[in-house]
């Protein structure tokens, strides 16, 4: 009787931990391979670990709320089966990748006791510091005084990574707040008149007013939104697109194309890969920044901004959106919308976005002004197509005829994608839209 190990599989690029949210399964509870055994929780997604194979559950070793790291024993399953090659084949590429994320940590682990070395496990007061936190203040420069004025949001009051990032956070408000006093005091020396002092909103609440606590996921996309402005100076520029032609083939073909694919056509696969074949034009929008450096991303990796349930929002991608056919595209969009919206998707299905489009359309606006989805560089809105009388130039004179219009939102990070460039992708996507007619069924 064989015994199987279930470790936390690797989630996506940047995640060495997760949270264990929730067993489906107890202790003596019979598999099968591939059945939900755990829920787990990342900053970036909540996700389920599956069986690797049938079997019983014979132990539980991470419990709930415990955290564990990539590559740690969560349970052990019992199997009479005997593996075959191919089953093989798959837990040595696990292990591999585990391998390597577990090497990752241990880098990591190395650099923190590096720099935590000169550092004590307690402050004067008596507060614990782990070597993560003691690494980071040794870093940065954070003495003991300002960790014990620190009331720690962790177990026992520790002072946890959150916590000290929060002191860097106030220290460079301070600065910047001591920078402005300096130059307004200055312009005062010249009898320039002082601008007033920015001052702390207070939210008063009245009588009745309900109290909603912001979820573990709102959180994420509330900071994340702030980090992004904060970040990238956004521009935002708009064209119109008379996709008549595009929404009557859709309309001619979309019952087609579900009896011969199984799937539903919309819009949604079509703007990606208009998207996809506008950036393989002007690759320099396909990019991120990184300090001074700008990275130009090979694969176009498209993400589809999609709300859920709850009114959070998700970001599935289409990993090289621009190597699918239509029809590939259609049924990769319609099973990540599908997947997100009941909490089943995997954290590498979140990650590796290289550009973005949201679509706000869906109710029925006419456009927006997307924030960017760092670290990329631009993302695309897109309203709702509605009938518009429009003027139409024919040899005959110009004539107002009824059209499908749409308008098109592009947002880019100024520092690297300057007007010109925005205006001519944004043309390019336009244009593409309005000759669109591919023979696919």
């Amino acid at each position: 009787m064989a015994k199987l190990n279930i470790t936390l599989p690797a989630m996506g690029e940047g995640v060495i931990e997760a949270t264990i949210n929730k067993w489906l399964v107890t202790e003596g509870s019979q598999v099968k391979e591939d059945d939900p055994l755990v829920e787990v929780a990342t900053d970036k997604v909540d996700s389920e670990v599956p069986a690797p194979a049938s079997g019983t559950l014979v132990s539980i070793i991470a419990k709930e709320g415990s955290i564990a790291k990539i590559g740690e024993l969560l349970a052990v399953i019992e199997n009479n089966a005997t593996p075959s090659k191919e089953d093989l084949k798959k837990v040595d590429a696990e292990v591999e990748r585990v391998r390597e994320t577990i090497a990752a940590v241990k880098r990591e682990k190395t650099e923190i006791e590096v720099l935590s070395h000169d550092m004590k496990s307690r402050t004067p007061s008596g507060k614990f510091i782990s070597p993560l936190v003691r690494s980071i203040a040794s870093r940065e420069g954070i003495g003991y005084d300002d960790l014990d004025k620190t009331n720690g949001t962790g177990m026992d009051g520790r002072i946890t990574k959150d916590d000290i990032l929060k002191i860097l956070e106030i220290r460079s408000s301070a600065k910047e707040s001591n920078k402005t006093t300096e130059i307004l005091e200055a312009v005062e020396a010249v009898n320039v008149v002082k601008a007033p002092k920015k001052e702390t909103i207070i939210v008063k609440r009245s009588a009745g007013d309900e109290i909603i606590p912001m979820d573990r996921i709102r959180k994420i996309i509330a900071e994340h939104m702030v980090l992004s402005k904060r970040t990238s100076p956004h521009v935002t520029s708009f064209i119109d697109a008379d996709v008549t032609r595009l929404v009557n083939w859709r309309n001619a073909n979309k019952e087609k194309f579900l009896a011969s694919e199984g799937q539903k056509l919309t819009l949604t696969p079509i703007f990606v890969d208009a998207v996809a074949k506008a950036i393989y034009e002007f690759p320099m929008v396909n990019i991120s920044v990184d300090g001074d450096n700008i990275i130009k991303k090979k694969n176009i990796n498209i993400g589809m901004a999609t709300a859920l349930p709850d009114g959070n929002l998700i970001v599935p991608v289409i990993k090289n959106a621009n190597e699918k056919s239509l029809t590939g595209l259609a049924k990769t969009v319609n099973d990540l919308a599908e997947r997100a919206r009941i909490n089943k998707l995997k954290p590498d299905e979140i990650t590796g976005g290289t550009f973005t489009i949201t679509n706000f359309g869906s109710y029925n606006n006419l456009a927006g002004t997307p924030i960017i989805n760092q670290p990329q560089a631009a993302i695309l809105g897109t309203g709702v197509v509605r009938k518009t009388p429009v003027v139409i130039e024919t040899p005959e004179g110009d004539m107002i005829g009824i059209r499908q219009i749409m308008i098109l939102s592009l947002s880019y990070d100024h520092r690297v994608i300057d007007g010109a460039l925005a205006g001519k992708f944004l043309h390019k996507v336009k244009e593409i839209l309005e000759n669109y007619s591919p023979d696919i069924v």
